[in-house]
C-alpha cells in the first residue's frame, strides 16, 4: 500500500485494504476539498443524488465500492451473496459481484476463482471435512493485468504477493468457506460460515479465467467487465481524452503513471494510487496522461 500506491498508513505496519470509493453504513469516502469538502459521499447520495447519478435511478446509497488490496498472506476462501439472498439479511444487503485487475503479482502468486469440473455439493462438503478445500477450487497463477469477474455465488481466494484493484457492489457480506486450516496465536480457527456459504454457492459456473479485453471504438479504451452490475474499462491515456459526457458517474482510478483531470472548474492531479469520483453532472471534463498513465474507469451500465 505504502510502497508502490503511496497510500499513508500513519502508524499502523501494514495494511491490507484501502477502500477508496465506499458508502456503506460508517465507512464513507470524503471530499477531498472544494466547496464541498468534508462532506461524505452517502451526504452527496442523499442530497445531491441528480447531480451524481444523472439518467440513472437514484439509490439510497451509492451502489459500487472500489478499493485495492494489499495481500501479504492467502486470503480465506470466500463466497457472496447474490441480490435476491442478500436482500433476506438482516439488515438487509446487496448482493457482491466483484472483479479484479492485477496489479502486481510475485512470482508462484495464485487466484483461487470457482470449482473445478465437476465438483459438486457433496464431494465440497467431503473436502471441507478432510480440511482439503484447495483440492476442489481452479486455481491459476496470474499476470499483472489479468482482470478475473467473481459473480455473485462464486467460491474464491487471494494468494499471497498479489496487488489488487477491485470493484464491486457496495456490500460487505461474506461467507468464509475455509482458512486454509489455521489457527491463531491462541490455537483457535478463524469463524467459518460454512452451511451459509454452501448454500449460496453456484455449483454449476465451475472454473472461472481471466477475461479477454475487448476492443471498444474510442481509441486506447478497452473493455474488461460488462455486467449488469458496473462496467470496467481500462483506459490507455496519451495526450487529452475527453470524458464521454454520458450523464452517469464515472469512477477513475490511477493504475500507472501520473495524468490530470480538467473541468471548466478546476484541474486535479493525479498518481498511481489515486481515485476521483466525477459525478453524472460534470461536463466538459478531459483527462490527460502526463508521459502516459493507464488508469481504471468504473460506472454503471
Amino acid at each position: 500500500m505504502a510502497t508502490e500506491l503511496g497510500k499513508p498508513l500513519g502508524s499502523m505496519e501494514r495494511a491490507a485494504e484501502s477502500w477508496e470509493i465506499v458508502d456503506h453504513g460508517a465507512d464513507q469516502s470524503i471530499v477531498a476539498d472544494g466547496p464541498l469538502a468534508g462532506q461524505s459521499l452517502h451526504q452527496l447520495v442523499s442530497l445531491r443524488s441528480n447531480d451524481i447519478f444523472g439518467s440513472h435511478n437514484s439509490p439510497k446509497q451509492f451502489p459500487l465500492l472500489f478499493k485495492f488490496l494489499d495481500c501479504q498472506k492467502t486470503l480465506s476462501v470466500q463466497v457472496h451473496p447474490n441480490d435476491e439472498q442478500g436482500a433476506k439479511l438482516d439488515p438487509p444487503d446487496l448482493g457482491k459481484t466483484e472483479a479484479w485487475v492485477i496489479l502486481a503479482a510475485a512470482p508462484g502468486s495464485k487466484v483461487y476463482a470457482g470449482l473445478k469440473q465437476g465438483v459438486d455439493r457433496q464431494t465440497l462438503e467431503s473436502a471441507l471435512a478432510r480440511g482439503k478445500c484447495d483440492e476442489c477450487l481452479h486455481e491459476f497463477e496470474p499476470r499483472v493485468g489479468d482482470c478475473i469477474l467473481i459473480e455473485a455465488g462464486t467460491c474464491h481466494a487471494l494468494g499471497a504477493g498479489l496487488l489488487v484493484a477491485e470493484i464491486q457492489q457496495s456490500s460487505d457480506t461474506t461467507y468464509r468457506l475455509f482458512d486454509w486450516n489455521r489457527v491463531d496465536r491462541d490455537g483457535k480457527p478463524r469463524e467459518l460460515h460454512i452451511q451459509q456459504a454452501l448454500d449460496t454457492i453456484d455449483f454449476a459456473r465451475g472454473p472461472v479465467n481471466p477475461v479477454a479485453p475487448a476492443v471498444t471504438k474510442s481509441s486506447g479504451v478497452e473493455r474488461l467487465i460488462s455486467c449488469d452490475k458496473f462496467i470496467l474499462d481500462r483506459r490507455h491515456v496519451n495526450g487529452k481524452q475527453a470524458m464521454p459526457g454520458d450523464d452517469r458517474f464515472h469512477i477513475l482510478a490511477v493504475i500507472k503513471g501520473n495524468m490530470s483531470v480538467q473541468s471548466p472548474e478546476c484541474t486535479d492531479s493525479l498518481g498511481r494510487g489515486d481515485t476521483i469520483l466525477i459525478p453524472a453532472s460534470a461536463s466538459g471534463v478531459s483527462i490527460a496522461g502526463q508521459g502516459g498513465a493507464t488508469v481504471l474507469d468504473m460506472y454503471l451500465p
